[in-house]
């Protein structure tokens, strides 16, 4: 059993198996990937549209390729003909660009509003009014090849575990509030290596995972 299985293995022991694991293989070589798949991983998580274009084209077609960085309108179209879930959604532009695209190819694609739970300033996303305003709007409902499947959220980068719990407390709350009236909005997506057994505990049903599962990452 190499490293990376290994990995996969123990965190899989850990999760409950309702809860997605998406392996965040960004700047992972595609031989990395690859052992994560032997190992019967199947959702991996890219941020860079190009950078999961490229794998994508190379490897094996039953994979979920999953888009959790910020995504701009203009790059949408090199991933609409297979990406499976776009996390970060952040306004009804970019919704309308994605519904526009996967038109094109007769696709669907789900999607995840992403909230600003974080204090960082660098963190994008919504507020709670924004998302129920989108979930409400007229022209929303209009987006036939879009799916809105939940919601999507970040925590402060800290070490500060009662902090990144209030703030995954405070998207857990809403997503409760709006699942009762939305029924399609079954998807929580929060909770990364750091800190995804919280993430977990606060009603997590998707969790990001990279370096736990691939080691630290090279962005050199």
């Amino acid at each position: 059993m190499n490293d990376i299985e290994r990995n996969l293995y123990n965190i899989q022991a850990s999760i409950p198996k309702e809860v997605t694991l998406v392996a965040v293989s960004k700047t992972k070589p595609i031989s990395d990937l690859m052992e994560a798949y032997e190992a019967g991983q199947r959702v991996f998580g890219e941020n860079k549209v190009q950078e999961m274009v490229e794998k994508w084209e190379s490897m094996p077609k039953d994979i979920h390729w999953h888009m959790i960085g910020h995504v701009q309108t203009n790059k949408v179209k090199y991933m609409a003909p297979f990406v499976s879930l776009i996390h970060a959604v952040d306004s009804y532009k970019l919704l309308k660009e994605i519904d526009k695209q996967a038109k094109k190819y007769h696709r669907v694609i789900d999607c995840l509003l992403q909230v600003k739970i974080a204090e960082e300033e660098s963190k994008f996303g919504l507020d709670k009014q924004d998302i129920i305003s989108l979930l409400n709007s007229e022209e929303v409902k209009t987006l036939t090849n879009i799916n809105i499947k939940g919601l999507m959220g970040m925590a402060t980068f800290t070490n500060n575990q009662q902090q990144i719990k209030a703030e995954f407390e405070k998207i857990t709350i809403l997503f409760n509030a709006i699942k009762s009236k939305y029924s399609n909005l079954k998807t929580l997506s929060i909770g990364m290596s750091g800190d995804y057994k919280t993430a977990i505990d606060c009603g997590s049903t998707m969790v990001r995972i990279g370096s736990s599962i691939f080691g630290a990452r090279n962005y050199g």
